[in-house]
């Protein structure tokens, strides 16, 4: 009888010790950077303090240290420490921006949400600056802050005034902040664990009113609350309006004056060494229909070296519904750029063949020039022949071992010493079929490289695959040199680069995205852009 209670006793510590190393083991996944990559999109806090017709707001969700510890986690063991600093400087670059020492003023008490808001003003004469809205994760941490915050300022000879409005207390005058150029600011405390800082009392009065109409600010918009669900994970959060697409993101002006665009809201999310962004361009408009068409195997049948692919479904409906000005969001949104980026190849052929393919299109850019693929009748040579002729171009039969080609030539006069009227032809494109898909290169060369049957460009198939989004009607992955060209000259990551205080593109990898419609759900509809970026 005397066993039962030691079995039972054993038993018991079991339990405890069972009961302490899954709390153990939870405390540690939970503070571990990595988790970092599964936290799911939330509505902030300071989102109800910022006013709908804010042109800009961007929300981060974590605190901003993990940042630097998740670089540091999934980096190279010798880069460890180079993409923590990196991450560090950027860190604390943002908030020197705003007139704030991370390391002395914000470390010891900032939470997991720091929110910045661009606000527009109500009016001729409405108020117009930013608002940033800092957590607190120390019940009393918000509060020492801005004690030291003012004081500081204080004895730097600002003359701050203390008032009330809506029962909240506000602090306001003209400061120096860190880089010492004096501005008006005003700051309120909420609930002793949200901070906000304007750039004058008028932004924060407008910020407090907001919070009280449920109308008029973010974290009551139906249609923001239907785009998180929608986005999923994420680690920031941003939302835009069209009048800041092209100033703070770099968004063609034509985009941004359309009628029918309402905003944009992304998510940021880490993945490894690679940043996911899921982004809906909202729109008042439904958008149609696609038909997709999942022959021929463009991708399956690639064989040329590649620095660059772009598949597109059915170019001929969008550049041709672009030319007459069709009324659908779609078709006028991407067509133009679509075309323009085809013409920029050189010669007639490539947006011939664009705007007469009904099918599937893969753009591919090589050392050597541009080679499209499309199904092996769509279009055929001869139903592009009148246009070709037209343009002056000569066409001829050529072959190669058990595969026919066609080339395209333009006879030119140069004048040379000794032989004023010798005449030229040079090669303006070249066809040839195998495989049931017909390829369409710059020249001969190019389209050597692909019928000799090389290697695939497998690290660019590999980053379509990335996408997850094999049915998205407009896809695209560019090889390290071409997306460091591109991000470098992109708005956000050339304010990054300036915010971090060094060079980034060089940290580029590797670039992938996708554009499909997304159907309405009670609130319009929307252009879904995922991208994936590369780094190293």
């Amino acid at each position: 009888m005397k066993v039962r209670p030691f079995l039972l006793l054993l038993l018991a510590v079991a339990l405890l010790l069972l009961t302490l190393g899954l709390g153990g083991w939870w405390l540690v996944v939970r503070q571990s950077p990595l988790n970092l990559q599964h936290r799911s999109l939330v509505m902030p806090e300071a989102a109800r303090f910022i006013p709908r017709n804010a042109p800009l707001s961007l929300h981060l969700l974590v605190q901003p240290d993990r940042l630097a510890a998740y670089a540091r986690a999934v980096s190279p063991p010798g880069q460890r420490r180079q993409a923590a600093a990196a991450a560090e400087r950027l860190r604390d670059g943002a908030f020197a921006a705003a007139g704030l020492d991370y390391a002395s003023e914000l470390a010891d008490w900032l939470g997991e949400e720091a929110s910045l808001a661009v606000v527009a003003p109500e009016g001729p004469a409405g108020p117009s600056g930013w608002l940033l809205a800092l957590g607190s994760r120390d019940p009393d941490g918000a509060r020492r802050f801005l004690q030291r915050f003012w004081q500081t300022r204080s004895l730097a000879g600002a003359d701050l005034q203390i008032s009330s409005y809506r029962g909240m207390g506000l602090i306001s005058g003209r400061s120096a902040l860190a880089d010492q150029i004096s501005r008006p600011l005003a700051t309120a405390l909420i609930e002793d664990r949200l901070v906000l800082i304007a750039s004058g009392r008028g932004v924060l009065e407008q910020a407090l009113d907001v919070s009280q109409i449920d109308e008029l600010n973010q974290a009551s918009n139906p249609r923001l609350t239907d785009d998180l669900g929608r986005l999923g994970d994420g680690v920031a959060l941003l939302t835009a309006r069209p009048e800041a697409f092209v100033e703070w993101l770099g968004i063609p002006a034509e985009i941004a004056a359309d009628p029918t665009v309402v905003g944009l809201v992304a998510g940021l999310s880490p993945s490894g060494r690679v940043l996911q962004l899921e982004a809906d361009l909202d729109l008042r408009e439904a958008l149609p229909t696609l038909q997709l068409d999942p022959e021929p195997p463009l991708l399956a049948e690639l064989r040329s070296p590649a620095s660059s692919l772009v598949l597109i479904q059915n170019p001929a409906e969008l550049l041709a519904d672009a030319q007459i000005g069709a009324p659908e969001a779609w078709q006028r949104l991407l067509g133009p750029g679509v075309g323009q980026t085809l013409a920029g190849l050189g010669g007639p052929l490539p947006n011939l063949v664009a705007a007469n393919d009904d099918g599937a299109l893969l753009w591919v850019q090589q050392p050597r020039g541009w080679l499209l693929g499309t199904a092996s009748q769509a279009p055929s040579a001869s139903q592009l022949q009148p246009f070709l002729g037209s343009d002056g171009l000569i066409a001829a039969p050529l072959s190669r071992p058990g595969v026919p080609l066609q080339v395209w030539t333009r006879l030119e006069a140069r004048v040379t010493k000794g032989d004023p009227d010798r005449l030229t032809a040079s090669v303006a494109g070249a066809r040839a079929e195998q495989n049931g898909v017909a390829w369409w290169g710059e020249g001969l060369a190019v389209l050597d490289d692909q019928l000799a049957g090389h290697q695939p460009p497998q690290h660019l198939l590999n980053q379509l695959a990335g996408l997850g989004a094999p049915s998205a009607p407009l896809q695209a992955a560019l090889a390290p040199p071409p997306a460091r060209l591109l991000v470098a000259r992109w708005q956000p990551w050339r304010l990054l680069t300036g915010l971090a205080g060094s060079q980034l593109p060089s940290s580029v990898q590797g670039l992938s995205l996708s554009l499909e419609p997304e159907p309405g759900q009670g609130h319009g509809a929307a252009l879904r852009l995922h991208g994936r970026l590369e780094l190293g």
